[in-house]
């Protein structure tokens, strides 16, 4: 019988779909005294090269941007280490989600951050015009892009228990 934590658990088809449904993670860094600095961050779930599709991904790399004085781009400069959790439901029966800890690579080369931001406007606003890909350039020169590379994930989808604990 399988346990209870495979039960739940997503499959990669399960957790690309859920990647596209959500739309902000909690992002947690390691903060100056030591302790978790957790904060929300859109989001951009990203097919690492060479695979296929992200449904055959599993560790799906996701990207992000912040502001370079924020202190949580002051946290990975300093311990480029982050977990990330998504979660979705109210209800014990409802919960799904999945958490990464992830390595972090900080790109500060202003047009890559630039593509970052692009990518996030695409996915949240749809095909940005002119005027967005303006503001979004003046803004990279100020931010720092985030790839986080999952080490880790957890998933779980208490929806497949049918209600049993």
């Amino acid at each position: 019988m399988a346990s209870r934590r495979d039960q739940i658990k997503m499959s990669d088809a399960e957790l690309a779909a859920f990647l596209d449904e959500q739309k902000v993670m909690q992002c947690a860094t390691v903060g100056p005294s030591g302790r978790p600095h957790l904060v929300p961050l859109w989001f951009v779930a990203d097919t690492p090269p060479g695979t296929p599709s992200r449904a055959q991904a599993g560790a799906a790399e996701l990207r992000g941007w912040t502001y370079a004085a924020s202190q949580k781009a002051k946290n990975l400069e300093r311990d480029a280490r982050a977990t990330l959790g998504i979660d979705d439901g109210v209800e014990y029966q409802e919960l799904r989600g999945v958490m990464f800890e992830c390595d972090v690579e900080v790109e500060h080369e202003t047009e890559r951050v630039a593509e970052y931001g692009l990518e996030l406007f695409a996915r949240y606003a749809g095909d940005p015009g002119e005027e967005i890909r303006a503001m979004v350039a003046k803004q990279a020169t100020k931010r720092v892009g985030l790839r986080f590379k999952p080490t880790r994930t957890v998933t779980w989808d208490h929806r497949k228990l049918d209600g049993t604990y």
